[in-house]
């Protein structure tokens, strides 16, 4: 057995190993196809979002392809709108209000479920974050930040937003528009998007266009 399918199977049997000695290797996870210029989640990492819809767009591919996901802290968190950006209510996992306990409610969830979301009661220390850190490595999770968090792998943050489909006093909202900033390595990339578009899909959306007068001198 020669060429790419050997290669693939020696990958699986790698990644076979490191779950039996308890290290899975890290892996990507399932994404909207709207978000494939944003950002790509991968197991054993943390993720910085300072946006409720943002989050709950990242919850969704991972959530469609049968993971298990978790809400820890966040007692106003919209299941409704969260159903119509994608995920899966049938797969969630809601504590709204760990107290003082969230770290290890956190940690806990973590054995379970392939994707949580925390917003914590307070700033997070290195130490807090390096011991959730751990845990997302042994159980090949990833994590989601609602607020800063310390060596995060990325922060993505909601730079701009508009609704399509309102006018002077009238209409319907029928899209809301954004720009995502995503900081990562290198330099903060802006990418436009539709957190859902008019037909209630997450998609990359078009560059903003200036419009140009020309005034007759």
């Amino acid at each position: 057995m020669t060429g790419p399918s050997a290669a693939l199977r020696i990958q699986e049997l790698q990644q076979r190993v490191q779950v039996m000695q308890g290290s899975a290797l890290s892996r990507s996870l399932p994404m909207l196809p709207g978000l494939s210029d944003l950002i790509r989640l991968r197991t054993g990492s943390t993720y910085a979002v300072d946006s409720p819809s943002l989050a709950m767009a990242l919850m969704a591919g991972p959530s469609q392809a049968g993971e298990w996901t978790a809400v820890v802290g966040v007692p106003d968190f919209g299941l409704e709108a969260a159903e119509h950006l994608g995920v899966d209510l049938g797969r969630v996992v809601l504590v709204p209000r760990p107290g003082e306990h969230w770290l290890s409610v956190t940690a806990g969830l973590l054995d379970v479920a392939g994707l949580v979301l925390v917003k914590p009661p307070s700033p997070v220390s290195e130490h807090q974050a390096a011991r959730l850190k751990s845990r997302m490595r042994q159980k090949d999770a990833a994590l989601l930040s609602w607020g800063p968090w310390p060596r995060s792998e990325a922060t993505l943050s909601v730079s701009s937003s508009t609704w399509d489909g309102v006018g002077h006093g009238h209409g319907r909202l029928a899209g809301r528009r954004v720009v995502v900033e995503v900081t990562q390595s290198g330099p903060t990339r802006a990418v436009p998007l539709w957190l859902p578009g008019a037909d209630r899909q997450v998609r990359a959306a078009e560059p903003a266009v200036r419009a140009v007068v020309q005034v007759a001198g």
